[in-house]
């Protein structure tokens, strides 16, 4: 299988990009990786091509250009010309840590929607007190949903769950305010009579925001504009706490000694509560699979999105969904072309 990776988009490129690449190379010698940039500044840090090549482009999207008009414009960039060699057949998906909404653009424009599928959908690895974690979309991709998309975004991420994540049964969650069955607003009250009504997937019923760390289910549903907010809540708590909790082991003696024995299992809780370890978001909904890695990503965070993307290409997620859609698994609910 080849994997296309953008070698310019996020904070730490293309070094990061580079050597999280390199781990992976040494690790799965069933992949090979086409890396999309400028050649001189990948070289730097490429320690072995054995399975690597390399496309030079000098073009790059900026994390401050606008999504659409910058996939547009900038048909050379880096992340439009890897998502280009998976629109051609030449990579089997592409991975990018660059602008979020260019990704999205480029997945939507250059990769194409699955016909039957209404609306993509961004889904990260969410992290749970247990560590075993959660999926959950739409994060962004559509500020606004019908019904329908939520009915489609449920499917997408339980076939996920368990090609990927290996659940069996994975629970699928209505994200809510409450768990009885008539709160919500007319988008959830609705998008609840049709996630109950189908029977290709294991829809367990509302959850509520408060308890998405304590594993209330596998893959949880909301809109893009709620569970963009989720998402910024989780990480400002998350370093929030962390930032008092450092706070107060340095703020005396006795604490600091304290803190001293108890660093490793602080840095161990620490990395089970970052996402960004979890792998990409994958953008559901897409001809292939499209995954977002952290801006932030260190090589192995960027390790672990590539184990990701070929566990999907593996287990043939977009295919699975491909055909459940057409089957007509839920049911006439799919609005088709």
């Amino acid at each position: 299988m080849k994997i296309a990776i953008d070698a310019m988009g996020g904070d730490h490129a293309p070094k990061e990009i580079v050597e999280g690449v390199m781990t992976a190379a040494a690790k799965f010698k069933d992949v090979e990786f086409i890396l999309f940039g400028k050649e001189s500044a990948i070289l730097e840090y490429l320690t072995d091509q054995t399975r690597v090549s390399i496309v030079h482009t000098d073009e790059k999207i900026e994390s401050e250009d606008e999504p659409v008009r910058a996939v547009k414009r900038k048909k050379k960039a880096s992340m439009v010309l890897a998502a280009q060699a998976v629109k051609d057949g030449i990579a089997d998906a592409c991975i990018s840590a660059g602008n979020t909404g260019a990704l999205m653009s480029t997945g939507l424009f250059v990769v194409g929607r699955i016909k039957g599928i209404d609306r993509p959908a961004l889904a990260p690895i969410l992290p749970t007190i247990s560590g075993k974690g959660f999926i959950m979309l739409d994060l962004g991709a559509n500020s606004e949903a019908k019904p329908e998309h939520l009915l489609q975004f449920g499917l997408m991420g339980s076939i996920y769950a368990e090609q990927v994540r290996k659940i069996d049964k994975p629970r699928v969650g209505l994200l809510n305010i409450g768990t009885e069955e008539t709160k919500g607003n007319e988008l959830t009250k609705k998008a609840y009579s049709l996630m109950k009504e189908q029977d290709a997937y294991h829809f367990i019923g509302n959850v509520e925001s408060r308890d998405l760390l304590m594993d209330v289910a596998d893959v949880v549903v909301t809109d893009g504009f709620t569970g963009n907010m989720v998402l910024k809540s989780l990480e400002g708590t998350g370093a929030a706490f962390f930032s008092m909790l450092r706070m107060s082991l340095l703020s005396n003696l006795k604490n600091k000694i304290a803190a001293g024995f108890l660093r490793k299992d602080l840095l161990e809780l620490r990395a089970k509560m970052d996402y960004s370890e979890y792998g990409g978001a994958c953008f559901f909904g897409v001809q292939a699979p499209v995954i977002k890695a952290h801006g932030s990503s260190n090589a192995n965070a960027i390790f672990t999105t590539i184990r990701q993307a070929r566990e999907m290409i593996e287990r043939r997620v977009v295919e699975t969904i491909k055909r459940e859609v057409d089957n007509g698994k839920l049911g006439g609910n799919l609005a088709h072309e």
